[in-house]
């Protein structure tokens, strides 16, 4: 490490000395994924306080050849976060730094007028919601990790989030960015505009990129008007079709104000109320689908409580519907939305499982359940398939779970899941959808990637990175294949 003495006293001069964390234990906690799928390794850990800091340590960075992977909050599932460095000419490995964006936290103007926010990149997510609400406004992005995740990082891999099929994805909240170049070079591109068509919109290449062709380090994000009024419920069903005819029921009488459609299977739903022991059941026999359906007014005083009681009580009497419950109050909704948010901590402490996220046409939903489920038992007997979506956007998250003596060693669970990587794709793209919905490529899914991916359009990508990053230091081995 002597060769980087002088870079590492240079990263001092920028940011300070408390900034740049090299003792193993300050920085092992940026080194470990949340899934504890990947350990980074790192030179060091550097935490700026500013663009310009972010900006100096890139240019420094770009001088001596020095990998750069931006870290957020380290909530991401598929390892585009974790540290790595890059491959020299003899093929060992160069070390490469982490940077914090966790400094990078203010909220730098909100505007009710234009309906927007701006934030930097190290905002924790639940503030950007919290800062919105305190000026009657509302920040529509939701994930089950926003106590922790960052709004840069959020952008940087395109979340998708619980309210979707109203506001759509982080790409869809973007209106402007200001970002740090490879070079170290700074756009601000930080636009309060709904209409700018001079040129190439810029700033969409740095949405979902995972940071490999700039640093963001501010955005301004689109707010609106708060709700005022709720309404959820809670509908048993027993397949996905219906579930779909009781969405379209939902659409034709509240049109855009249906905020959230989300669909747990029966197994996981069983997962849930075992492992979380504040779970309490919807119903008193676990549906083979359960429906939590959100509508929101932002009309004071707006009754959606008795429109939906009608809609739904017409599933009901059609047959559409097995049962049917409509929160009476805020406490009720709370406990319906724990069971949702709850499948990702339980599946955490339920044994070894290998999770996919994946879309198709909304119609098609059914299909990829019954064919995935299918190929999987038929390959893998002992193995238990689970469901969980976000029904309104085609989002399918499906998790394969093993019993906890299943697997000798890591390899022999890698083996595995590729394995069922094969055979869930082979469904995805038999059903004209995408391998990853909202989780990104990373490092998990390169390899399905460039096996589902036309060639010219890995080359288009290829060529992208290639003009912004050059020297190739811009979170290098992540998103594109080798």
């Amino acid at each position: 490490m002597t060769e980087f003495a002088d870079f590492l006293t240079a990263l001092t001069t920028i940011v300070g000395e408390r900034h740049v964390l090299i003792a193993p234990d300050r920085i092992a906690s940026f080194l470990i994924d949340v899934r504890r799928s990947y350990e980074g390794q790192a030179l060091c850990i550097v935490e700026p306080a500013d663009t310009a800091e972010v900006s100096a340590v890139v240019v420094l960075c770009a001088e001596h050849d020095v990998a750069i992977t931006p870290v957020g909050g380290n909530t991401g599932l598929v390892g585009g976060g974790a540290v790595r460095g890059k491959n020299a000419a003899d093929g060992l490995e160069r070390p490469g730094i982490g940077l914090s964006l966790r400094r990078l936290d203010r909220i730098r103007e909100i505007s009710a007028l234009d309906g927007t926010i701006t934030v930097e990149a190290g905002c924790v997510l639940q503030k950007i919601q919290e800062a919105a609400a305190e000026a009657d406004l509302f920040f529509p992005l939701s994930l089950s990790a926003e106590g922790s995740c960052q709004i840069g990082g959020n952008i940087a891999t395109n979340a998708g989030g619980t309210a979707a099929i109203r506001y759509g994805v982080t790409r869809q909240l973007v209106l402007g960015l200001e970002v740090v170049l490879p070079s170290g070079k700074v756009i601000n591109g930080l636009k309060r505009l709904r209409k700018d068509n001079a040129g190439y919109d810029l700033k969409q290449l740095f949405i979902g990129s995972e940071g490999t062709l700039g640093i963001i380090t501010a955005a301004v994000m689109r707010v609106m008007p708060a709700p005022k009024a709720t309404a959820t419920a809670m509908v048993a069903l027993d397949s996905i079709p219906a579930a779909l005819e009781v969405l379209r029921r939902m659409h034709a009488a509240f049109g855009e104000r249906v905020t959230s459609a989300e669909i747990t299977e029966r197994a996981y739903m069983d997962l849930v109320l075992r492992q979380l022991k504040a779970a309490r059941p919807a119903f008193a026999e676990t549906p083979t689908w359960s429906l939590l359906l959100e509508v929101t007014d932002s009309k004071d005083g707006a009754d959606l409580k008795s429109p939906l009681e009608e809609t739904l009580a017409a599933t009901l009497e059609d047959g559409i519907a097995g049962d049917v419950l409509i929160a009476q109050n805020a406490a009720q909704a709370e406990d319906f939305w724990y069971l949702r948010h709850g499948v990702s901590e339980a599946i955490r402490h339920a044994g070894p499982n290998m999770s996919h996220d994946s879309s198709v046409p909304l119609e098609r939903q059914g299909e990829y359940v019954s064919r995935t489920r299918e190929r999987i038992i038929a390959r893998f007997p002992e193995a238990t398939p689970l469901y969980v979506g976000h029904l309104g956007d085609g989002n399918m998250h499906l998790v394969v779970m093993f019993s906890p003596d299943r697997f000798a060693d890591r390899a022999a669970y890698q083996v595995v899941s590729a394995e069922l990587d094969t055979i869930i794709d082979d469904v995805v793209v038999e059903l004209e959808g995408s391998i990853t919905a909202e989780h990104g490529i990373g490092l998990s899914y390169r390899t399905r990637l460039a096996r589902t991916t036309d060639v010219a359009e890995i080359a288009l990508m290829q060529g992208i990175k290639a003009v912004f990053d050059p020297k190739n230091i811009m979170n290098p081995g992540k998103m594109l294949p080798a």
